[in-house]
This record gives structure tokens, sequence and C-alpha cells, in this order.
């Protein structure tokens, strides 16, 4: 279960910064933040 976190968190974080490249601020800053919470790092809302 922690490395299917950690591969959805990379994939967030990884959308979130391509977002906010494309211009789209807001939608890349909630998927970067989404992605660090949903992190093994971070605080799981799974847990």
């Amino acid at each position: 279960m922690g490395t299917l976190l950690w591969i959805i968190a990379v994939v967030l974080v990884i959308a979130g910064i391509l977002a906010i490249v494309r211009k789209q601020l807001l939608w890349g800053i909630v998927l970067i933040v989404v992605g660090l919470l949903v992190g093994p790092g971070g605080v799981s809302i799974f847990t």
C-alpha cells in the first residue's frame, strides 16, 4: 500500500508542476498539495 501511495503522490506532484508550467497556477498548486498529503512522507488520508 505504501508503494502505491508513493506512486500516486509522485504522479500528482508531476501533474501539478506541468499544470503550473501551462499557466494553470491554482490547479497546479492543488495537485501538488494533494500529492504531498497523500504521499507516505505526508499525512496520508487513508490511515
